[in-house]
């Protein structure tokens, strides 16, 4: 036998010896860290969850939840695509959650507040029933606001109120939160404020203020944040029971319900908003999705939320994490949408242009 021939052949041998050790070892169990994963924990792990959000890229709910992903499929085992279905003013993202299956495989983001009142109008196109979602918690409820340029020469909420229908206050479409905000207060405060809406976005509504076409508008607090910060607005009103730690110098609308010819209505109309705006932006799956799945996603949202490294980006990024349960949740859902007659009829006006 030559050299040659000899070399081949211990190659070949060591080749075979190589793929026996292989195959042994494939047939070892691999050691899991921790017990194995049973239950809807099993079920997720390695699973794909569809999170609709339903507005365009880049804008607050669509960079929420792009923050928040990567720490629910931590505490999941599951990877989280973002899926953007804007259109109908967030309905559509909405209307396609409440019909997708059960699976528990599709969780979505919603405009609470937004949500609510279109349905308690009988908006086209609502066609899903708020109180029927399986609700994991809420992301964040932003305090309103009402902001003001303060190139118009007003410099406190007294002297818009005073000032009457001299004052141009922007605002979105019909049904729209900053459009509602306005006519709710309005009336509930006795104000007559010249409330001008149809503007597509609240971005062309702040460029209205920079020319100086309109006064102000209502918003939440972080939208308000920046020209604030920039010294170009002010925040002369807010939402809310008590005064927020961060604008400690500004009145709320309750504070002021007090001067009002008749408190006790200006209290109950001020109590119903607020539990609109208390509705904030849930994380919700389909009707009917199986409890134990429902508590695990709760439970993994519920984590997330908490993550001191997910709490360190939302401080850095200026997008406040206020956390509600999913229990937190369906209470906060009920008081919204029972409402006394004659509320639920304002409301319904000032959603349908009425007011």
């Amino acid at each position: 036998m030559t050299g040659t021939r000899i070399v081949g052949q211990a190659k070949r041998i060591g080749l075979v010896w190589l793929l026996a050790i292989f195959a042994l070892t494939a047939c070892e169990p691999v050691e899991q860290e921790g017990p194995p994963k049973t239950g809807a924990a099993a079920f997720y792990d390695g699973r794909i969850i569809k999170w609709i959000i339903p507005y365009s890229p880049g804008g607050g709910y669509d960079e929420y939840g792009r923050m928040i992903a990567p720490f629910l499929e931590k505490y999941t085992g599951a990877r989280v695509d973002i899926l953007n279905l804007p259109g109908a003013g967030g309905m559509r993202g909405v209307n396609e959650l409440f019909n997708s299956a059960d699976d528990g495989l599709t969780i979505g983001t919603m405009n609470g507040s937004a949500l609510v009142m279109n349905e308690l109008a009988g908006m086209r196109g609502a066609d899903y029933k708020v109180t029927e979602f399986e609700y994991l918690g809420r992301v964040v409820a932003d305090a309103r606001v009402f902001v003001i340029s303060l190139d118009s020469g007003y410099t406190s909420f007294e002297d818009i109120w005073r000032k009457g229908k001299e004052v141009k206050i922007g605002a979105t479409g019909l049904g729209g939160s900053t459009y509602v905000d306005a006519v709710i207060v309005n009336e509930a405060l006795d104000m007559e404020l010249d409330i001008i809406h149809g503007f597509d976005s609240s971005s062309v509504v702040r460029q209205a203020m920079l020319r100086g076409n309109i006064v102000g508008t209502w918003g939440s607090w972080g939208s308000a944040l920046d020209a604030v910060d920039e010294g170009r607005d002010k925040i002369i009103l807010q939402s809310g029971k008590q005064r927020a730690p961060d604008l400690p110098d500004v009145p709320t609308a309750f504070e002021m319900a007090a001067k009002t010819r008749n408190p006790e209505r200006a209290m109950a109309i001020l109590n119903a908003w607020e539990s609109l705006h208390a509705v904030g932006r849930p994380v919700a799956v389909p009707p009917g999705t199986n409890p134990e799945r429902v508590a695990f996603l709760s439970e993994a949202l519920d984590s997330a939320l908490h993550d001191p490294e997910l709490l360190a980006i939302a401080k850095s990024t200026g997008r406040p994490i206020n956390h509600a349960s999913a229990e937190g949740m369906r209470q906060i859902v009920t008081e919204a949408t029972e409402m006394r007659d004659d509320i639920r009829q304002l409301f319904v006006r000032a959603i349908q242009g009425e007011l």
